[in-house]
């Protein structure tokens, strides 16, 4: 949906004229400035949608963030088991050298 840009082209026309520029240039200039204008300012349309898009984003994020925590949740609960177990085979191989002493 196009919102319209306030712009009085007449009241700007009227001016124009009034300083030199005739009615012709005048015209021209109004409807480059209502362009301009129409092209480069956002509507309370643009930013609602840009809110909406960036809300979208953070929960992308947070969804992420939970994911990756999980997962570094498991590689320690991984690397605790794996220490556990090198820490009882080097305990065993430390008993079985000593009786062997």
């Amino acid at each position: 949906m196009i919102e319209a840009i306030a712009f009085d082209t007449h009241r700007f026309v009227k001016r124009m004229t009034e300083s030199g520029f005739t009615e012709k240039q005048a015209e021209t200039l109004a409807e480059e400035h209502v362009a301009l204008l129409s092209a480069n300012l956002a509507t309370k349309a643009d930013i609602a949608k840009i809110e909406t898009d960036i809300a979208k984003i953070e929960a992308g994020i947070e969804t992420l963030r939970r994911e990756i925590k999980a997962g570094i949740e498991t590689t320690k609960a991984d690397l605790l088991k794996w220490m556990i177990g090198a820490l009882v085979a080097q305990g065993g191989l430390i008993v079985a050298l000593v009786k062997l002493l």
